[in-house]
């Protein structure tokens, strides 16, 4: 049984398609505003209720904790912040995956041509040899746009930026538009 991250439902929809014997993993403290977070749970039980899978939901969100441990990667680049978020999600979801039985994991963070695919890779399979669990890993990136049509379909929310703050800025006005008047 493999455990799959799940960080909103959209992309993690096409993904359930593509397997047989799975339970789903939602860990997003790095999605932010809190409104953003309950947003994108509630669609993801939204789905569950549609395809009746089996959701796990870890609670942790701790906003001053994150931001702690971010902002000074944020301020060096972002590849350093994504890096922090990537992993600390992957390896909530191989521990949780190796203490509780399952064969595997992977993440629907593996689904979007916006994120750093290769740097997810890299940290899932160094998250595989520390717990000692096979990292199950695909180029979900193939299956983006049958996620918008599942996501039509079911009327699921699609969010516009990765999830935290400094991703929302870039997206809705920040390094993009500083230059513009």
């Amino acid at each position: 049984m493999i455990l799959i991250h799940a960080c909103c439902a959209p992309c993690v929809s096409p993904i359930l398609d593509e397997l047989n014997d799975y339970h789903v993993f939602w860990y997003n403290p790095n999605i932010h505003p809190y409104r953003e977070y309950l947003r994108r749970l509630d669609t993801l039980k939204k789905l569950r209720d549609e395809k009746g899978f089996e959701l796990i939901i870890d609670h942790e969100y701790d906003i001053q904790k994150w931001l702690e441990k971010v902002i000074v990667l944020n301020k060096k680049n972002d590849v350093l912040r994504c890096r922090f978020c990537y992993a600390d999600r992957l390896e909530k979801t191989a521990r949780y995956a190796k203490e509780h039985g399952y064969d595997s994991f992977t993440s629907s963070l593996l689904y979007s041509p916006y994120q750093k695919h290769e740097l997810i890779k890299e940290i899932g399979e160094s998250l595989s040899k520390k717990f000692d669990i096979n990292f199950y890993y695909r180029d979900f990136r193939d299956l983006y746009p049958k996620g918008d049509e599942i996501a039509k379909r079911y009327g699921l929310y699609r969010q516009g930026y990765c999830g935290c703050i400094f991703s929302e800025f870039d997206r809705y006005g920040g390094r993009d538009n500083e230059n513009k008047d």
